[in-house]
């Protein structure tokens, strides 16, 4: 009796064996788990998507906290806009007036909501200096330090990795020596004495470059981007100092990890082991400081704007905190947030490109 008990139970479980190995091959693919039938399939989300949701929260929330320390620290900038629009000729009766249409008359958090409330329908108001759409008035400037903001990168890059690269390679020789004295000069000069030394030099004593000014994109674009050259690389020979000495740390220090001792003693080519492995690894601090001075040159080219006489956002700012232009002021500084957000977005993105223990979800940031 008890063998027949024994007999029938090892039965039973290969029976719930076999039906468990028959659900999990009739499992869907796909991210989606299997549910009883009749009611909705579970979605287990992936690392990656946890992560891409997170940091777009994280976004939106920073976005929000930004546009309050805006619009408060604006409000304290002694002056009345009123005042400055109607001059020392203004009545009372008049400045009450343009106080009302402006609606500097309402409490703040009123004013911060409507601010808000246009913002999202793309509404950034109109300027008081200028009396135009500030959302035309910021896309004009844009097409001018965008543009001269990438042009700053790129030169930035494209000197700095190669060159941080050798260094590595080359370590306490001339070349490496070389390197280091450049990045050295680099971090020494300012970017507006860098910029009036190239103004000297290829403007007025070769004349290949005019001294300031830019030609409209739609007018003449090889104009335009001449225009940006001069300045573009005064930023970015400052910045690839910072770059060539941080890509030459990283490389020694990711030349002198196991895994690439071991690529070696498995005879791969010495190109495979650089570039393939080290370099990857070695990115990941350089696209962070990349990312970080994007964000930088969208909001601190105001210098170099007024030193090549550049139609910039950076000008724009500078001219409407001197004008008490406050909705300007509000949609600039908003605008160069957003860039700097995102750009920081992008870079986490970028990270799971360049490690995939990252984008596995294996590794923190």
């Amino acid at each position: 009796m008890r063998s027949v008990r024994f007999a029938h139970l090892r039965q039973r479980q290969k029976n719930n064996a076999f039906a468990s190995s028959e659900a999990l091959l009739e499992a869907p693919l796909g991210g989606r788990s299997s549910s009883p039938k009749g009611a909705p399939p579970t979605v287990l989300v992936t690392p990656v998507a946890y992560q891409f949701i997170k940091r777009l929260l994280i976004l939106f929330a920073t976005l929000l906290l930004v546009s309050g320390v805006i619009f408060l620290v604006l409000q304290v900038i002694p002056g009345d806009p009123a005042q400055i629009i109607l001059g020392i000729q203004g009545t009372p009766e008049n400045l009450q007036t343009l106080r009302n249409k402006l609606g500097l008359d309402l409490p703040l958090p009123v004013q911060y909501w409507n601010w808000m409330r246009g913002v999202l329908r793309g509404d950034l108001g109109v300027s008081i200096t200028y009396d135009v759409p500030i959302s035309e008035l910021i896309l004009s400037r844009l097409a001018v330090t965008f543009p001269l903001a990438l042009l700053s990168i790129f030169f930035a890059v494209v000197f700095s990795v190669p060159l941080g690269i050798y260094a590595a390679l080359h370590r306490n020789r001339p070349g490496d020596y070389g390197v280091m004295v450049f990045s050295q000069i680099g971090l020494a000069v300012p970017a507006f004495w860098a910029g009036i030394l190239l103004i000297l030099f290829f403007a007025v004593y070769l004349q290949w470059f005019s001294a300031g000014g830019f030609k409209s994109w739609m007018e003449s674009p090889q104009g335009a981007l001449k225009s940006l050259l001069l300045p573009a690389l005064s930023l970015g020979l400052i910045r690839a100092a910072v770059l060539a000495r941080l890509t030459r740390s990283c490389m020694l220090e990711a030349l002198g990890e196991d895994f690439v001792r071991t690529a070696r003693a498995k005879g791969l080519a010495e190109r495979v082991v650089v570039y393939k492995h080290a370099l990857r690894n070695a990115l990941i601090p350089v696209v962070t400081i990349v990312g970080l001075q994007m964000g930088e040159l969208l909001a601190g080219a105001i210098v170099i704007e007024n030193v090549f006489n550049l139609p910039g956002l950076g000008r724009l700012v500078f001219l409407a905190i001197g004008q008490r232009d406050l909705p300007v002021v509000q949609g600039v500084s908003l605008l160069i947030a957003f860039f700097i957000v995102l750009v920081n977005f992008a870079v986490d993105v970028i990270y799971g490109v360049v490690d995939p223990r990252i984008r596995a979800g294996s590794e923190e940031i």
